[in-house]
């Protein structure tokens, strides 16, 4: 019984097209916006970016840092054998990133990281296979 319980987990979802075309425009508009919309300002340091981060108190490597993680998130997304574990990954981020905004903004803009965690946990969800699959791949390489 566990050979056919552990066959099953393996085994692929079946998805509708419509439900691959959905998965597919949420994660490339989610990439987007990591990449572009909030990693690059930070990357080349626009002023707005300068501003938050050294009220913040974490100044210009701290703008690079969170720059970079989002950067890689937005990849990652892109990645397939990734595609499960880097929502968890920018979930974590954006958590972060709302209680930034409570404690240094007075909340102001805090809605906007709770708000991206809802189509991150549903990719999350949806591509959570594929943290086995790079579970495996990691422990094929350590053998």
């Amino acid at each position: 019984m566990t050979n056919l319980t552990a066959a099953a987990s393996a085994a692929p979802v079946v998805r509708s097209r419509r439900a691959r075309i959905t998965l597919r425009t949420v994660t490339i508009v989610l990439a987007a916006f990591f990449g572009f919309a909030s990693a690059l300002p930070k990357l080349f340091a626009v002023s707005q970016a300068k501003d938050a981060f050294d009220t913040i108190g974490w100044g210009a490597p701290g703008m690079y840092a969170i720059g970079a993680l989002e950067l890689a998130g937005a990849i990652g997304l892109l990645v397939p054998v990734l595609s499960g574990v880097t929502p968890i990954a920018l979930s974590a981020l954006m958590v972060g990133a709302c209680v930034t905004q409570i404690v240094a903004f007075d909340g102001e803009n805090a809605a906007t990281p709770l708000i991206l965690i809802v189509p991150l946990a549903a990719l999350a969800w949806a591509n959570r296979g594929r943290n086995r699959e790079l579970v495996s791949l990691l422990l094929r390489r350590d053998a």
